[in-house]
């Protein structure tokens, strides 16, 4: 019995990046995949497959990355997916704009192939290790307060840090704290594990 490999959707309009991304991927990879030359053929996609992982090119014609994102991130069925941002603004702002708006991890341009695919092997053995959970639980150990229990059930929602303080009327900065707490009292990486985790916790 064979398995699929995991599909990844490549969206950038560098013509020759897509190429030789999408041709490094499959041959060293072993992954499936498709490639969009902006964010509106990136989202159109989406009607055809649901992917394992998106990698996404920052500024485009017609939708750019962070629009790409959003809509990604409001829409039930896709707002879990990983995305990897690609761009070849890399000032420290930059990064954090980027990772803010919904992205999981930012590369910057001109990038390693390998740093590339080290990062997707990364996000998909994340995913796969949390799809074995059937049911997660708080160690022993961890107590989460009522706010970050609160918290925890927007990530969990699919909200970006910026809709859980409009929804808890509080700031961003305090929003990304207690995410932050959170992340390091169960042990996690980053936000996308929380909100899988928070999903399998609360059952949402």
């Amino acid at each position: 019995m064979t398995t699929d490999p995991p599909t990844i959707i490549l969206i950038d309009d560098d013509s020759q990046l897509r190429f030789l991304t999408k041709e490094y991927l499959e041959a060293e990879g072993g992954y499936r995949v498709l490639t969009a030359a902006n964010g509106q053929e990136g989202w159109d996609l989406l009607s055809q497959v649901h992917p394992s992982l998106i990698v996404c090119d920052v500024m485009m014609p017609v939708m750019d990355g962070y629009e790409f994102v959003q809509k990604l991130r409001h829409n039930p069925r896709l707002r879990s997916i990983p995305l990897i941002f690609l761009s070849a603004k890399g000032d420290v702002s930059d990064r954090i704009v980027g990772l803010n708006a919904g992205g999981d991890v930012y590369l910057v341009k001109p990038f390693e192939p390998e740093e590339l695919l080290a990062q997707i092997r990364a996000s998909l053995a994340r995913l796969g290790l949390t799809a074995t959970e059937t049911v997660a639980q708080l160690p022993p150990d961890v107590y989460l307060t009522p706010t970050e229990r609160r918290v925890l059930r927007l990530v969990a929602q699919g909200l970006t840090n910026q809709q859980v303080a409009d929804e808890l009327k509080v700031s961003r900065r305090t929003v990304e704290s207690h995410v932050s707490n959170m992340l390091n009292k169960l042990g996690l990486a980053n936000r996308t594990e929380l909100a899988r985790w928070a999903i399998n916790y609360l059952g949402v």
